[in-house]
């Protein structure tokens, strides 16, 4: 009789336990979903019609809602790896800025992306991290997205994502450790100047 006492009130204690996990997470899946579909729905609406021609504000806005919640010092970081550490403040911030001028401007190379129909396969994380599986779906071709996040200050950010799984930040990383290797780091940081003059 004791054991099965004990035995009911393990279990109990188990689902009482778990509850507030399992309530949390529902919470942050919500929360995710939310705010991704919210900025789906704003660049959509702002796209208009296919074939719509867009005017140097309209491009700019687009910019800003696609990349509004990307941590690109997460991102930074990720593509230099070690050496992010080494270097200056100042120069970890002309980095920054430079290669978050590359991944801008290369998300707007093709607009139709992002009238693909969205959906979400998985959410899974904690209460500030995630990972968030998409199938995007356009002109009959389907295309795994998906978002690696982390909430800071009350907010989620994407510090990586993916586009049949070749993550950008991690993309980015081979290339630039290959260059850091062979050529140098200020070879580096030129290199992405020169680009980002061209890109101006």
């Amino acid at each position: 009789m004791f054991v099965k006492r004990y035995i009911s009130l393990h279990v109990l204690a188990i689902l009482f336990m778990s509850s507030p996990i399992t309530a949390q997470s529902s919470f942050i899946q919500t929360e995710v979903q939310t705010l991704l579909e919210t900025r789906d729905q704003q660049i959509k609406q702002l796209l208009g019609a296919e074939g719509s021609e867009y005017s140097d504000q309209q491009r700019s806005q687009l910019k800003d809602i696609v990349n509004g919640i990307i941590d690109f010092d997460a991102m930074a970081k990720t593509a230099l790896e070690s050496t992010y550490d080494t270097i200056s403040v100042e120069t970890r911030d002309e980095f920054i800025r430079l290669f978050s001028s590359i991944i801008r401007d290369q998300s707007l190379v093709n607009l139709d992306i992002y009238r693909a129909v969205i959906t979400y396969e998985t959410i899974n994380g904690s209460f500030d991290s995630t990972f968030v599986q998409t199938i995007a779906e356009w002109d009959n071709i389907r295309t795994p997205v998906h978002y690696k996040m982390k909430k800071e200050s009350g907010e989620w950010k994407i510090t990586d994502m993916s586009i049949d799984d070749v993550f950008t930040a991690e993309s980015y990383n081979r290339q630039f450790q290959r260059i850091i290797a062979s050529r140098g780091f200020n070879y580096l940081m030129d290199t992405l100047r020169k680009r980002a003059e061209r890109n101006s």
